[in-house]
């Protein structure tokens, strides 16, 4: 159940913004073996003066919140696969790419009406 936070510099046209949601979702299904309908991406584009960055406005910063568990082998994987991705589609050269995940307890997660994610069945693996 990984939640994804993309920023970008506004004015970046729909079709680039959907195979950027498309590129790192397929990462995460591949690499951290999520579920296809899993799908928890949200897309900021922020204005210029307020997304100031040294690798101009291609800049793309994509955060991961995931529960805890992936291998460092799978963080690798991902990684790699987001850069392949967004490089094919929509053409986001690797060096203007930052990936962060962020990986909360368990204990940290309210799910399923409102239960720690500790005490429950998840019907994932997380261990990959």
């Amino acid at each position: 159940m990984p939640i994804v936070h993309i920023h970008v510099v506004r004015g970046r046209p729909l079709p680039e913004r959907r195979a950027i949601i498309e590129g790192i979702h397929s990462a995460l299904v591949e690499c951290f073996k999520i579920p296809d309908s899993d799908r928890s991406l949200i897309l900021h584009e922020h204005e210029p003066e307020s997304f100031e960055s040294a690798r101009g406005r291609e800049f793309t910063l994509v955060e991961i919140t995931a529960f805890p568990g992936r291998s460092a082998q799978a963080k690798r994987a991902l990684f790699a696969a987001i850069v392949k991705n967004l490089e094919r589609a929509p053409g986001i050269p690797p060096a203007k790419l930052t990936i962060i995940v962020h990986e909360p307890p368990l204990s940290n997660w309210g799910v399923r009406g409102g239960k720690p994610a500790n005490e429950v069945e998840l019907g994932f693996k997380l261990d990959v």
